[in-house]
């Protein structure tokens, strides 16, 4: 349904601004009308990764007045293969920093506000109150769902975009006017089902694919054209070329949010029983060096998947993947009579996995904290890392 603009248009554009926009304004949708709106938004972009990459400099170059960013990692060597606002001479640098420096050099007459925290219950309905709109960019469930909350709290819409592999999904929520998150994911999946990109990996070009959908739905929100993404999830696949919209239905027995919770323990990253096995039973890369140095004997089972474990492993492992071991399907090729060790590539897999073990009666079985990215880093910082 069409819905009025977001924000009341600024006062003037500049003889600057003009020959600047000067694409949009001969927009007749958009126009000088639209373009004022835009100068006068006030639009926050939770993660300058993949998705926010994209997306804030479409939105610097789109004339938004005022960008918030939400970011506390820095920049690594793996992240410029999808994360475009970042360079070579950005890594080990604040995300937030490149990414406020990126969108200065695309548009000065951008305000940027940086916000270098980590979102939680604590402090995002103080990050949110000053904007007009939310752009989530994150990847992983427990963000996702304090985003929601947080937004409907504060009756704010906002654009959420996911990638992962070839596949993108892209839509727009606000509980004031349709549904929000949680009528599209009432309930988080169990911990280990998704993988993350870290895990699965992305395509780096599908993030500017979802994130200039993202930004789209900004425009159309902001200026009040067009039909947005409200009450429908875009799902975009690279590798057959097709979009596909899907509708969404609000729920009118969700409960209502009323305030935000502890979000990590409602989305449950590790599983209960991977973090009671992991007690007691985790040892350290430098420990698992000292196992292999002093000739013990025992098995390392890596169970990352075969292509990860193509690009770097621990020398001694042998390869079986999660699912097998979750399964039962491995269980026959593990000893009996040595104990079992665990890795994958930073821990929360191979407790997963350590849980099935013990469950099957492998109680000596131990994992290794970290993985093999700790290993790279603690033991052998000549292998490469992903």
């Amino acid at each position: 349904m069409p819905l009025p603009p977001l924000v009341e248009p600024a006062a003037e554009l500049t003889k600057e601004e003009v020959a600047r926009y000067s694409r949009h304004l001969i927009i007749p949708d958009v126009g000088v009308d639209g373009q004022k709106r835009l100068k006068n938004a006030k639009v926050l972009v939770v993660g300058a990764g993949g998705l926010g990459s994209p997306a804030l400099l479409y939105l610097a170059a789109a004339g938004v007045g005022t960008l918030g960013i939400v970011e506390f990692d820095v920049v690594d060597e793996s992240n410029l293969q999808r994360q475009v606002l970042h360079g070579q001479s950005d890594v080990g640098r604040p995300k937030a920093e490149s990414a406020r420096d990126a969108v200065a050099e695309i548009n000065p007459f951008v305000k940027v506000n940086l916000h270098q925290l980590r979102l939680d219950s604590s402090n995002a309905l103080d990050v949110f109150a000053d904007y007009d709109l939310i752009l989530d960019g994150t990847d992983n469930f427990a963000t996702r769902y304090l985003v929601n909350d947080a937004a409907v709290l504060l009756g704010k819409p906002y654009v959420w975009g996911s990638i992962f592999r070839f596949e993108g999904q892209a839509s727009v929520f606000w509980a004031e006017h349709g549904p929000q998150y949680r009528d599209l994911y009432p309930e988080p999946p169990p911990p280990g089902m998704v993988p993350s990109c870290a895990e699965g990996g992305v395509l780096g070009v599908l993030c500017a694919s979802i994130g200039s959908i993202m930004v789209t739905e900004a425009i159309k929100l902001i200026t009040g054209i067009g039909e947005t993404l409200l009450g429908r999830l875009m799902v975009y696949d690279a590798l057959e070329m097709t979009y596909r919209t899907i509708k969404i239905r609000k729920d009118p027995n969700a409960d209502k949010i009323t305030e935000l919770i502890d979000y990590e323990a409602f989305c449950g990253v590790v599983s209960d029983d991977a973090r009671s096995a992991a007690a007691g039973h985790t040892i350290t890369p430098l420990e698992l060096k000292q196992k292999i140095d002093a000739g013990e004997n025992f098995v390392l089972v890596d169970v990352r998947e075969p292509h990860e474990y193509e690009i770097v492993k621990i020398p001694g492992s042998v390869l079986i993947p999660k699912d097998k071991i979750l399964s039962g399907e491995a269980l026959s090729e593990l000893p009996q009579d040595r104990p079992v060790v665990l890795h994958c590539k930073s821990g929360a897999r191979s407790a997963e996995a350590l849980a099935a073990l013990h469950q099957a009666g492998f109680r000596d079985a131990v994992h290794v904290g970290g993985g093999v990215l700790a290993w790279a880093r603690e033991v052998d910082p000549s292998l490469p890392t992903y």
